[in-house]
């Protein structure tokens, strides 16, 4: 919500060292046919170098992927997720990606309940694009301790993945929004983790890892060891910068995570 980037509240290995010896004179001390091994040993040399090389440069190319899927009704969860993008890019060879997930309810109701526009910059994503990914985050409000329905429906949506186990061995994470204090920054992370489990997904959370930001009692503060998070309040507060700092540690950590999780043998293989 918002042009542009910005958010619309409504509701108003080894390394080779030298060796210690001299190396031989082939002239003195190399038997005739040694012009040749030592040839051969180099074209061998070379080859397997070139091809390490073209390897390297082939894994290179092919940056890892963590998807970012959210549902935003007010722009609260869409803010975290536009920084914890920020965070991810932040990682060499990872890049992230913002979707959102399909409206369920009709443009009446959204009307009625001074829900802002979304922008069309962002895409709406399919369940099969979700095998794309090396990773996914996963951000949605609150309601009643659980995740939205918007979010549950898109979830729902997911049985032929799920009977494939197409998704299985994905790190994956939750990021949220409650209106208050008490409204679920815990709950609503942790009643989603049944999702991932049927998935056979690895469930990815940030633990006290932002350090002393986690400990810090003089201000409201969204988020907890399950994942970053917001408080919207009656849907005007605005996302502290806080609240935004940790959600982008989210990013970093997802994505640092998702690079230990996958071998270089691995690239390109979903």
């Amino acid at each position: 919500m918002g042009k542009g980037g910005g958010c619309i509240f409504s509701k108003k290995r080894s390394t080779l060292e030298a060796s210690d010896q001299d190396p031989p004179n082939p002239d003195r001390e190399a038997p005739v046919h040694s012009q040749n091994q030592t040839f051969v040993a180099t074209t061998t040399t070379s080859n397997t170098a070139a091809t390490t090389v073209e390897n390297s440069s082939s894994q290179e190319s092919r940056k890892l992927k963590v998807f970012i899927v959210f549902y935003s009704m007010y722009g609260h969860v869409e803010c975290l997720a536009k920084r914890m993008k920020k965070g991810v890019d932040s990682i060499d060879g990872v890049e992230g990606f913002l979707y959102r997930v399909p409206e369920t309810l009709p443009k009446d109701v959204l009307e009625q309940m001074r829900v802002p526009q979304k922008e069309d910059e962002l895409p709406v994503i399919s369940v099969d694009e979700l095998v794309e990914a090396d990773g996914l985050l996963f951000g949605f409000p609150t309601r009643f301790g659980s995740m939205a329905s918007q979010m549950k429906a898109f979830f729902d949506s997911t049985h032929h993945l799920w009977i494939q186990q197409r998704l299985a061995g994905v790190p994956a994470g939750f990021f949220v929004s409650t209106g208050t204090q008490g409204g679920g920054q815990e709950t609503t992370a942790w009643t989603a983790i049944t999702q991932l489990a049927h998935h056979g997904m690895l469930y990815v959370p940030i633990g006290y890892t932002f350090g002393a930001g986690m400990f810090k009692m003089d201000s409201i503060r969204g988020g907890s060891p399950y994942g970053a998070g917001v408080y919207s309040g009656d849907g005007t507060r605005v996302p502290s910068e806080t609240e935004l700092a940790l959600a982008e540690h989210q990013g970093k950590y997802m994505a640092a995570t998702v690079k230990r999780f996958t071998p270089p043998h691995s690239f390109g293989s979903r």
